[in-house]
């Protein structure tokens, strides 16, 4: 299976590394022609607005939201959440997304760089022990549409709990960087309940 790693702006090496520990192909893309070969994308860590930004530049926007829409698997983490939201709070100023999935997401909900914390999460289809969650300017889940999973969620300052792991069909994304922490179990659930999924539907 061919993962891309959308490799405009971010943490891009290091969600390659921990896809190639899950046994599949990865490779950076930056060009049309090599999103339309992948099998499955991620959305890395970065800046979401900066992202899209050169996704529109470099003539990739519209066909990646043109693959999603057409079921390709898409893993999305941190800012990669944002891009897969449907709807955005504290949004800049014309800010884009690829959407997909039915999500109201807020950016920079836990803070700034400074408020960046670790967590130990219980994912749902993950298996124990539980993880942990690096969350650096993360943004947080504020409601989810009737077709999402929610998969994991953690209490804010204000007593609150809020969904950070979240899935719908194809779709994954999280607030936190699994890719960060050298723990591949995200990417293996990817690989093998989301990806494998929509195969096996096709």
């Amino acid at each position: 299976m061919k993962v891309g790693v959308l490799a405009l702006q971010g943490d891009v090496r290091e969600h390659i590394k921990a896809l190639g520990e899950c046994g599949v192909h990865p490779f950076p893309v930056r060009r049309a022609s090599e999103i339309e070969k992948v099998d499955a994308l991620i959305l890395p860590g970065g800046e979401s607005t900066t992202i899209a930004l050169l996704a529109q530049s470099f003539g990739l926007f519209e066909l990646i939201k043109t693959r999603i829409d057409q079921g390709l698997p898409v893993y999305g983490s941190c800012a990669g959440m944002i891009l897969l939201a449907d709807r955005v709070l504290d949004a800049t100023k014309d800010q884009k997304t690829f959407g997909g999935i039915d999500i109201t997401v807020r950016r920079n909900a836990f803070g700034r760089q400074v408020d960046s914390f670790e967590s130990n999460l219980t994912v749902s289809g993950i298996t124990a022990p539980a993880m942990k969650a690096l969350f650096i300017r993360a943004p947080w889940v504020e409601s989810v549409g009737v077709g999402v999973e929610v998969l994991a969620s953690v209490k804010s300052a204000d007593g609150l709990s809020h969904p950070v792991a979240v899935r719908q069909g194809s779709l994954l994304a999280t607030s936190f960087h699994p890719e960060l922490t050298g723990d591949n179990r995200i990417h293996r659930y990817f690989v093998e309940q989301v990806c494998k999924a929509e195969k096996s539907i096709k």
